[in-house]
């Protein structure tokens, strides 16, 4: 996605003059462009994240329109507070693009991971979350949200989904095969588990926005003594939330697959610790074939 981003701000540098750009010591190659024609609205800010953000919420407060780059720890934990009080309280217009989120960095080791990003900026009112499955959608997805007027986290990933939806933001895509058991899939899982939802005839509710949180949607599909299958690639707990908040009264089957509660201990790539971690066809389907049983 990240060839993406580069190509979708650089559109919209053109055509948003107050659009200002703040990056963490990284993309500085991939922006180069735009650091030629653009010099006073790009800033290359370095390992000063709590700063960064506190220099993207004074340019809000001006009028312009931030939007920060960095891995994803350095975003989120490095700088909460800053994204806490300085976007979150005041509500300031901002944009916090990351990448690198869970293991995507995982040879990196237990700095560069972050499965815990979601969860956090979860717990900041007036947060906006949005995790895209593909460059498409993240192209969709920030052009019809970065000028909306509370802050937004979009977590990148260099992994994506070969299927695409058209997406809205604020919306959910979902297939209603009239099944008890319904597949809640977040962002770039998608793959190994949409050939599943064909072979099984399952539902599917597929989230690229997490907050705001498409009730419609889950009213529709989800009818009382389903079972839900939540899919994540972080740690669980922000969607479950917001299911469990929405409908207390039906009586839902919940289970997940996500990032367990822990720290990742162990090196290599990204498609090692998916194995390691269930992230895998074969585990998607053992877990469908567990629910079909119970339902």
């Amino acid at each position: 996605m990240r060839k993406q981003f580069v190509k979708t701000i650089s559109k919209l540098f053109k055509k948003d003059k107050k659009i200002v750009m703040l990056l963490g010591d990284i993309g500085v190659f991939g922006f180069r462009n735009l650091f030629k024609l653009y010099n006073k609205r790009i800033y290359n800010i370095g390992i000063l994240e709590q700063s960064m953000i506190s220099l993207a919420a004074g340019l809000s407060n001006e009028g312009m329109k931030p939007i920060v780059h960095t891995i994803a720890p350095f975003i989120v934990n490095r700088a909460f507070e800053q994204l806490k009080i300085d976007f979150g309280y005041n509500r300031l217009k901002g944009n916090f693009v990351s990448i690198g989120a869970s293991y995507d960095y995982a040879s990196l080791g237990c700095t560069h991971h972050c499965p815990e990003d979601i969860n956090l900026m979860h717990n900041i009112p007036n947060m906006q979350i949005v995790v895209p499955g593909n460059s498409d959608e993240f192209n969709d997805l920030f052009n019809q949200s970065y000028n909306k007027e509370n802050p937004t986290y979009y977590r990148l990933s260099d992994h994506e989904n070969d299927k695409k939806f058209k997406v809205k933001f604020g919306k959910s895509n979902y297939i209603d095969n009239k099944s008890k058991i319904t597949i809640v899939a977040i962002g770039p899982v998608l793959n190994n588990l949409y050939p599943l939802i064909k072979k099984y005839s399952l539902n599917l509710i597929y989230l690229t926005t997490i907050r705001p949180f498409d009730q419609n949607v889950f009213k529709k599909i989800l009818k009382k003594n389903s079972s839900v299958l939540i899919v994540e690639p972080f740690y669980s707990g922000a969607v479950n939330n917001e299911i469990n908040n929405s409908f207390r009264n039906r009586n839902l089957k919940i289970k997940n697959i996500s990032v367990p509660f822990k720290f990742l201990t162990n090196y290599g790539d990204k498609k090692q610790h998916d194995k390691k971690l269930g992230f895998t066809l074969e585990n998607f389907e053992k877990r469908i074939k567990e629910l079909k049983k119970l339902s």
